[in-house]
């Protein structure tokens, strides 16, 4: 990167793929761990290495879970090895990082499956690309009573819930799909109109 010296563009080229990020705030970022301590800037180096060499995917619903020390396997993750989870539900999601905003919740108590992406024919994402393979296996060994397709309120979790409907239903097994609508805290007067459509057809009796 022309102006910078060697050693800090290296680090602001990396900073910069980093989603969200552009070579602006790389920069920023680069120069903020240039004025930090050495302890700090190698304790954060040492955390993201560590990333990669402790963590992992569940080897039952392929979320995020950690490997134990002197171990080369992923153990199962907290969710999936507590006893007192409800095995009668399990929620589908795209990505490790919506089963984290599902426990943040605190609503649920099921299981989970992530599929780690969502079915997108035009980018070349087709369901073989997915772990819907592996939730289908899951769902013919142990079956629950039903399956929440908890994916996104776009075009591609759309399909991807309308897919996994379709390959559901035959085992028997009840599938349904979040609802969306008004969030918390939300008022009438600012919701957009989808929002508002899709609150009013997901009404229930009260």
């Amino acid at each position: 990167m022309t102006g910078y010296p060697a050693p800090l563009a290296r680090v602001i080229e990396q900073l910069s793929k980093l989603p969200g990020i552009g070579e602006k705030t790389a920069g920023r970022l680069a120069f903020h761990l240039l004025k930090e301590r050495k302890e700090a800037v190698l304790a954060l180096a040492g955390s993201m290495e560590k990333l990669k060499q402790e963590m992992g995917l569940c080897p039952q619903c392929f979320g995020l879970s950690e490997i134990p020390p002197g171990r080369e396997e992923v153990a199962p993750c907290k969710v999936c090895r507590d006893p007192a989870r409800d095995t009668s539900t399990i929620c589908v999601v795209e990505e490790p990082s919506d089963l984290m905003a599902v426990e943040r919740s605190a609503e649920y108590k099921g299981l989970y499956h992530v599929l780690h992406g969502a079915i997108f024919p035009l980018n070349g994402v087709g369901p073989d690309a997915l772990k819907i393979k592996e939730l289908m296996a899951r769902l013919r060994a142990n079956p629950p009573v039903e399956v929440i397709a908890a994916t996104n309120a776009t075009r591609a979790g759309d399909a991807t819930a309308l897919y996994l409907a379709k390959m559901i239903k035959p085992l028997g097994i009840r599938i349904t799909r979040i609802a969306r609508g008004l969030p918390m805290g939300g008022e009438i007067e600012y919701t957009d109109a989808g929002t508002l459509g899709e609150a009013l057809d997901g009404r229930r009796d009260l």
